[in-house]
């Protein structure tokens, strides 16, 4: 017995010394930087830009500008909306904007993205705060004291070769706190501008949404005057031409051509803005808007761009980018400083609860990097990169962003004038339109000219049309240009 209890002894004391070596020759490494991504723009692959296109089934008597809204990637998505919001059939700009808002793929991507970005930031502010964890264990335990190297050859004692089985538990809870560790420090800042920065991203998403939006509902505005349009041409080809002349039942027949180009096109506009707002991808709704022409608001170019750098949420988040490189590679510099950290435990030990004995642990540790194979070099390089592309990436965003102020300015002044040159032709061609009729009615002219008479005044028509959308798709192309297009559209459309 007395052999047992002194093997045991000579156990406890042999233990504690081989843990403790074992830590010391085992200890981690000092944190590694975080390394940002090479670009910090918006990882989703999607853009929504107005461009311009041939206008289906019109034939323009002028040169104008038909402009469209190109949207792709998760901004021509959206989830269902008709399940929270309930929809009566008729849709208003206002609410196809709210439904895109809030249901576009796009601004949904990008506000997971942000909630991502939440969480990554205080995963990485648990490096700087205390960790506090507790354990019970319970342990059963028999010896090999010749594997430990441990031979006794005392006369008169006999010493077994396997010693146990004995039983002890623990109960202890358990506290680390890095108290200083300048590369954790910088990890969490770079964390926290990526957050902002992926925050303001999903702002500037809004202005994309209200963009795609508001130009799916301009175009179905625009293809749906164009119907009404060629749908009188026609009325009038069939009174005129109802006792006519076969050759010119050509005539009619070109309407109705032109008439169902038109109206597929309707249909298919009414589908994409069902696509971006959350409906059911049909076009069994009405619009209830009408967007006439009204002169944009007055600012000068100077003034756009200065509210342009001043609002854009993309320009910001690109800077946002730059400062969250700096900071990662600030953390990346300061793995080759020391650190420091402290950890402590409290509880009981014994063989049952009964006999169990408070005991503790208070430690502090001082880390000195003396040599770590390069990978401080290697991470302030990686992290310089990321630096210089970000810094590239925030000149090129102003360079952009002054390049759309510029171009929507102009297409606006392009768009109005084109407005007013189209009011004036449709003037002048329903003049000499009603001067035809009556001459025609007086017997000095005939149908030929009464036909080209009309296809004058539906080209005009069209002309005006193409040329009030023109002019909305441009002052929207403004707004978003200039930022904050959710907020300041009723100023530039005159929305009901």
């Amino acid at each position: 017995m007395l052999a047992a209890i002194l093997c045991i002894a000579l156990i406890a004391l042999a233990q504690p010394a081989r843990a403790q070596f074992g830590a010391a020759s085992a200890g981690a490494p000092p944190p590694a930087a975080n390394q940002v991504p090479l670009t910090g723009r918006p990882v989703q692959n999607g853009s929504v830009a107005a461009a311009d296109q041939p206008v289906p089934g019109a034939e323009t008597s002028v040169n104008t500008l038909n402009p469209t809204v190109n949207v792709s990637g998760p901004y021509s998505g959206s989830a269902g909306s008709t399940a929270k919001m309930p929809f009566s059939g008729k849709l208003s700009l206002r609410e196809a904007i709210a439904r895109g808002l809030a249901y576009n793929l796009g601004a949904v991507d990008l506000s997971a993205t942000v909630r991502q970005a939440e969480g990554h930031a205080r995963s990485v502010r648990s490096a700087l705060l205390p960790n506090v964890s507790g354990d019970i264990a319970e342990t059963f335990e028999t010896v090999n004291l010749a594997a430990l190297g441990l031979h006794f050859q005392v006369p008169g004692f006999s010493f077994p070769t396997v010693v146990g089985p004995f039983n002890y538990m623990d109960v202890r809870a358990r506290l680390s706190q890095t108290v200083a560790n300048m590369t954790d420090v910088d990890n969490y800042r770079a964390a926290r501008e990526t957050e902002q920065a992926d925050k303001l991203s999903a702002e500037d998403a809004r202005d994309l949404v209200v963009l795609a939006v508001s130009g799916a509902y301009l175009e179905v505005i625009a293809a749906q005057a164009r119907v009404q349009s060629a749908e009188a041409q026609l009325e009038t080809a069939n009174a005129v031409f109802s006792q006519t002349q076969q050759q010119f039942q050509y005539e009619v027949l070109t309407e109705q051509q032109r008439l169902l180009s038109l109206q597929n096109d309707l249909t298919k506009q009414k589908i994409n803005l069902a696509r971006l707002t959350g409906l059911p991808p049909t076009d069994q709704f009405e619009i209830t808007d009408d967007i006439p022409y009204s002169p944009a608001p007055p600012i000068t170019v100077d003034d756009a761009l200065k509210e342009a750098f001043d609002n854009r949420p993309d320009l910001k988040a690109a800077d946002a980018e730059v400062h969250a490189a700096e900071l990662a590679k600030s953390a990346a510099r300061d793995e080759r400083l020391p650190s420091l950290a402290v950890s402590a435990d409290f509880g009981a030990i014994g063989t049952n609860p009964g006999e169990a004995r408070a005991t503790y642990t208070v430690s502090g540790t001082l880390t000195v990097p003396i040599w770590q194979g390069g990978r401080a070099a290697g991470d302030v390089e990686q992290a310089d990169a990321a630096l210089d592309q970000r810094r590239a990436e925030l000149e090129d965003e102003r360079s952009q962003i002054e390049g759309q102020v510029r171009e929507a300015y102009l297409d606006v002044e392009a768009a109005a004038s084109q407005v007013e040159l189209a009011e004036k032709n449709r003037e002048v061609v329903a003049q000499t339109l009603d001067e035809t009729r009556l001459r025609l009615g007086a017997g000095v002219s005939d149908n030929v000219a009464l036909v080209q008479s009309q296809e004058s005044m539906a080209g005009a028509e069209l002309d005006y049309i193409d040329s009030v959308f023109a002019h909305n798709v441009a002052k929207l192309s403004l707004a978003r240009a200039i930022g904050g297009a959710a907020e300041s559209l009723p100023q530039y459309l005159k929305m009901q």
